[in-house]
């Protein structure tokens, strides 16, 4: 038992097993959970005395673990989620088929996309997520804004990431014209948004990072100057990296560098850098990466429908790189579930390296811990602990699903299912309770995303 107080705000009381995911890996049969004034005051077993409550959950029959933490997904995309016509090729076709629907991106659809986004991540356990939001239409309004609106309305723990395009067709890059910037416009833009809501407290529920999309859609000087820039605020960097071996084609051809390489050229070899997806590094380049401490965000859904590739996510950890897990934009891997890319995550390190290689624990270290390690909050989230962020999921472990899985109830968690949170805790509030979100307006919000998708798909001119 540790850190009793006189009294907390909430008690998440009896679960079967807490697993803390703690410095030290403690799993507490019979525990519970403490939260007061947002962050764990007290966690400990049936015999340890526990603190009243203004509220108590009962968890009986259902394993407690910390909120997991999603470290890459682009929630404006699931109002083009499934899109058929993009279905069929790999990732550059699906973004040139893309790119001319999400130019028609604005406040409103930056707003309800989130909403439904962070919803959908909320059922699925998630308390903390990123998002990479790198389309920037001309005259669509401040976009990053109305998704940190969504976030706060939800009360879900953000870190956006004010992204960017700098390079059209017209400079060799992917995107269209009217969804890139300028350098200049995308710093200030950039400095701008960190300074209106940036927040550093051990608490905060909203920090900025800077990140340009990719290699192949901005400038080399974007990316220098942005990695200056953030280390001038003092905040993380974030881009696509590694992806698939179109971009190690791409980059060769281009900068007669391969990826990692130019990775380093740019000044983004450091451990303020999180990469998405790093899929094909060689062995050489994992070793630097993890010297480097640069973080992956594993997306195991999405690397397989636009088959992209099995990342080395074994290697890359054994390296030193924090790997966290991703869901990815609702456009490839459709379902923004990170209880799924837990699954997935552990079914592809077993394919990857034999049955024993990945367990299910190990899997939720990557959405746990893992995650807080490339956001850079270690301590903070992804983990139950005295003085972190009171943020959890409930997870339960009865019905037909689970009838029989009576041994181990975190492999049970991964290997039966699917499971959704039976209540997703932010700061000592339920966002989700008994499986359902506790904000009022969904009903209004999936109508109204409904129009805006259907506004986004209709035939271009």
């Amino acid at each position: 038992m540790r850190g009793v107080e006189n009294r907390a705000d909430l008690l998440i009381s009896d679960a079967d097993l807490v697993a803390t995911v703690d410095d030290a890996r403690r799993e507490i049969p019979g525990g519970w959970v403490a939260v007061t004034g947002g962050a764990i005051s007290a966690l400990g077993g049936p015999g340890d005395p526990r603190p009243a409550a203004d509220r108590t959950v009962d968890a009986r029959g259902c394993l407690v673990t910390p909120g997991l933490v999603n470290t890459h997904h682009h929630l404006y995309q699931n109002l083009t989620r499934a899109f058929a016509p993009a279905l069929t090729g790999g990732l550059f076709d699906w973004l040139v088929t893309l790119y001319p629907l999400w130019a028609r991106l604005d406040e409103e659809a930056a707003y309800v996309s989130a909403y439904v986004g962070l919803t959908e991540l909320a059922l699925g356990g998630c308390t903390t997520s990123t998002d990479h939001l790198y389309v920037h239409p001309r005259g669509a309004g401040d976009l990053l804004g109305a998704e940190i609106a969504a976030a706060r309305d939800l009360g879900m723990r953000f870190h956006p990431t004010r992204g960017s395009m700098s390079l059209s067709v017209k400079d060799g890059g992917l995107p269209p014209d009217s969804v890139v910037q300028d350098d200049d416009e995308i710093l200030a833009e950039s400095q701008r948004q960190v300074d209106a809501h940036h927040d550093r407290g051990p608490l905060s529920m909203t920090r900025i990072a800077l990140a340009p999309c990719s290699p192949f859609s901005v400038s080399t000087s974007l990316m220098t100057r942005t990695a200056e820039l953030a280390e001038d605020l003092d905040v993380r960097l974030h881009t696509h990296l590694c992806e698939t071996q179109d971009e190690d084609a791409f980059c060769l051809a281009t900068f007669g560098r391969r990826p990692v390489d130019y990775l380093a050229d740019v000044g983004w070899m450091s451990d303020r850098v999180w990469l998405a997806h790093v899929v094909w590094p060689d062995p050489g380049e994992v070793t630097r990466l993890g010297a480097a401490r640069v973080g992956a965000a594993h997306c195991p859904s999405s690397n397989m429908i636009l088959g992209s590739g099995l990342a080395p996510v074994a290697e890359l950890r054994a390296a030193g790189a924090p790997v966290g897990l991703g869901v990815d934009g609702s456009a490839s891997a459709d379902s923004a579930s990170l209880w799924l890319e837990a699954r997935m995550a552990m079914l592809q390190g077993k394919l990857r390296h034999g049955a024993g290689s990945m367990s299910a624990r190990d899997a939720l270290e990557l959405a746990t811990r893992g995650g807080a390690a490339c956001l850079g909050r270690t301590g903070e989230i992804g983990q139950l602990s005295v003085g972190a962020c009171g943020d959890l999921a409930v997870w339960p472990q009865d019905g037909v699903r689970f009838a029989g899985a009576l041994s181990d109830p975190v492999e049970a968690w991964l290997r039966c299912g699917p499971v959704s949170a039976r209540h997703t805790v932010v700061g000592g509030r339920l966002v989700v309770e008994d499986g359902v979100p506790v904000h009022a307006g969904l009903d209004e919000q999936l109508a109204v995303h409904h129009r805006v998708s259907e506004r986004m798909q209709a035939a271009l001119d």
